[in-house]
């Protein structure tokens, strides 16, 4: 695995205060930030190249990395900025980075951190394509999920609004990984979308969704592994309590 894509442009408003003035991927988790927490993590599994797609407080991001960087601190990194964080949902951040979506490419949203034993996974499966890494849960699946229903390491369906009748077994955990061809069909899949009225106004997962139901798009299950998504409040405690062990 070449790069990651790491999608960082959103303010957190669900955060409150703690986003008043700082993106979400700033928040400090066992003193260390979430985005220096991704990036310790693709740099410990020898990804040598970040894209960091910004937004809101840009300049706090550039700084950060400024200092990753004055203190030799890996992989490599550059940002792309996408002036639309405000008005369009992370298609739109990953519309203004498409020429970076090419060869073996990480996708990983900014709100999410990963063990490194999860990272190692991901970059050690090798199946070609569009893969879509995801967890699973003993009981039900709430309303901010991302659920998905797969069947033998297919994915059939992927969205927050599917319901339990609809076969929901797993969710995507926010971190894709692209070999082969992957990366350019999902490149052109979301140029297309971009054009589509309701392009600003989707996920790109819903993107990931159509895909699959016209070409093959594969799972990834960590089940067993640690991670955690930083969308509201309640889950800053929860993540302090998880990068402990880390």
């Amino acid at each position: 695995m070449r790069q990651a894509i790491i999608l960082s442009a959103g303010q957190g408003s669900r955060l409150g205060h703690l986003t008043t003035d700082r993106p979400k991927c700033l928040i400090e988790f066992g003193g260390r930030t979430l985005l220096d927490r991704q990036l310790d993590v693709l740099a410990a599994n020898g990804i040598t190249e970040a894209i960091v797609v910004t937004g809101f407080r840009d300049d706090q991001i550039e700084a950060a990395l400024e200092r990753r960087r004055q203190a030799g601190e890996g992989p490599a990194t550059r940002t792309i900025f996408n002036p639309f964080y405000k008005v369009a949902d992370n298609t739109g951040s990953l519309f203004m980075a498409r020429e970076a979506l090419s060869g073996d490419t990480l996708v990983w949203n900014g709100d999410t951190m990963v063990s490194p034993a999860l990272m190692a996974r991901v970059v050690a499966n090798d199946r070609p394509g569009i893969c879509v890494t995801i967890d699973r849960k003993a009981e039900g699946y709430d309303a901010d999920d991302m659920k998905v229903v797969e069947e033998d390491g297919r994915l059939r369906a992927i969205g927050k609004r599917l319901a339990d009748s609809d076969g929901v077994n797993a969710e995507s955990i926010g971190l894709l990984a692209f070999r082969g061809d992957g990366a350019e069909r999902f490149r052109s899949a979301i140029e297309q979308a971009m054009r589509s009225p309701e392009g600003t106004q989707i996920w790109y997962l819903r993107v990931i969704h159509h895909l699959a139901q016209e070409s093959e798009v594969v799972t990834l299950s960590i089940e067993g592994e640690q991670w955690g998504e930083v969308d509201f409040p309640e889950d800053v405690a929860a993540a302090e309590e998880l990068v402990k062990g880390w």
